[in-house]
């Protein structure tokens, strides 16, 4: 699901205060690599790493989630 398409699910409260945070949960990293702006691992219930989607890479989120 594109960024785009989202944005009819938001309110118009939200959209007009400028204000979006969507937290997308999913084990499909292209998904995740293609809308986040933020990108959290967790692992044990914990946050383990964080990248932005210009370091982020497939490679790396598995890493976390592991190790």
């Amino acid at each position: 699901m594109a960024r785009a398409a989202l944005a009819p699910r938001l309110s118009q409260e939200t959209i007009v205060l400028g204000v979006t945070a969507v937290i997308v949960i999913s084990s499909y990293l292209p998904e995740i690599l293609a809308l986040s702006d933020r990108i959290l691992v967790a692992r044990q219930g914990r946050i383990v790493a964080e990248f932005s989607p210009e370091e982020a890479t497939e490679e790396k989120i598995m890493y976390a989630a592991v190790h």
